[in-house]
């Protein structure tokens, strides 16, 4: 028989009352008897009924996620976070996908938020104006974007691509391709600001933006003939997606890897150790990202007056693999490629 909340109450020797609060409304319960309760509750087995739980509360017990593309390894990644955190407090999760179309996401937002107690928004497409107007209509907080004083678990970009470009510049390499994602992601506008800060800072570094591409395998494939074409000795790529479409097309054309160029992706998927060669990428936990939004979005409906706080503390770090290797300055990119026949390997995109 399913165990009840009068059972809870009764093998933890408080009133059902007090179950109710501890399990609805945890901050207004005595830390011991909510813990007693809540251990009680856990080790009988008890399943809260959210429809039963939501009249009394006003709350659904349930937070909304809003990704551009669930086939993305990055999102995908951040909406298990989402759901870990969302499980330990009770909560359930719907995700819905924008299909990486901005004109999508406030309708879904809109949509799900009168089912929800709160959202999660991981790298919105939609410009500021349309974010500020969500944040008035409902508990919003912000994955990968910064948007005014909406709650926001913000990346560092400037971290990751300074990290990128200085292993590339310990290496050698002086003439770098940016092979950028889609033009309205906030993302890709904060790493190209990052890479103008970074070569800013070193005259004797050239960087090429070879402007952008789809943030698919499809798009590193599409733009790996303009970094040949560029002269570039190292393609920095705006995801590892992107990455490994430059390693597949490079492979056709028979330019080696690291030898005659390298390449380096964002974000560090865990496929990245899969690829022939493996590639250097730097990346966050994005488990956590899911993580701390989940935590925030809570916070925020159940301390709805307290100002918001937002997080800025999820740092890059840089994984070196063998994408990457010393320029050689002997032997232009133009030359090797026509030198070279391509190699028997599985392709990038097979992964």
């Amino acid at each position: 028989m399913a165990v009840s909340a009068r059972d809870v109450a009764r093998v933890a020797g408080v009133s059902i009352s007090t179950v109710s609060r501890a399990l609805a409304k945890p901050e207004d319960v005595a830390p011991a008897t909510r813990d007693k309760v809540l251990n009680t509750a856990r080790g009988m087995g008890y399943r809260p009924n959210l429809a039963a739980r939501g009249l009394i509360t006003g709350r659904t017990g349930i937070i909304g996620l809003i990704v551009p593309d669930l086939e993305n390894p990055f999102f995908a990644s951040v909406t298990k976070g989402v759901q870990s955190k969302a499980r330990d407090a009770g909560y359930a999760v719907i995700i819905s996908d924008s299909d990486e179309d901005p004109g999508q996401e406030a309708d879904l937002v809109r949509d799900l938020c009168k089912r929800v107690d709160g959202m999660v928004m991981c790298s919105p497409r939609a410009p500021d104006s349309v974010i500020t107007e969500l944040a008035s209509e409902c508990t919003l907080v912000l994955v990968n974007r910064r948007c005014g004083d909406v709650p926001t678990v913000e990346i560092d970009n400037l971290e990751g691509i300074r990290l990128a470009m200085t292993h590339l510049r310990a290496l050698g390499h002086r003439t770098i391709a940016y092979v950028g994602g889609p033009s309205t992601s906030w993302s890709n506008m904060q790493r190209l600001a990052a890479l103008g800060t970074v070569t800013g800072q070193d005259a004797d570094t050239e960087l090429i933006n070879l402007g952008s591409f789809q943030p698919y395998v499809s798009g590193g494939i599409a733009a790996a003939d303009q970094v040949i074409a560029s002269g570039a000795t190292a393609a920095l790529a705006y995801n590892d997606l992107v990455a490994y479409g430059l390693l597949d097309r490079f492979r056709q054309r028979g330019v080696r890897v690291p030898q005659d160029i390298s390449v380096v992706g964002v974000d560090n998927l865990p496929m990245s150790e899969l690829t022939a060669p493996s590639l250097t990428s730097v990346g966050i936990p994005l488990v956590n990202c899911g993580r701390a939004a989940t935590a925030m979005v809570l916070s925020l409906v159940q301390h709805p007056t307290s100002p918001p706080v937002h997080h800025h503390n999820l740092s890059f770090q840089l994984v070196v693999r063998q994408s990457t290797g010393v320029v050689n300055p002997n032997q232009p990119l133009s030359t090797s490629a026509a030198s070279h026949r391509p190699s028997s390997a599985v392709g990038a995109r097979n992964f």
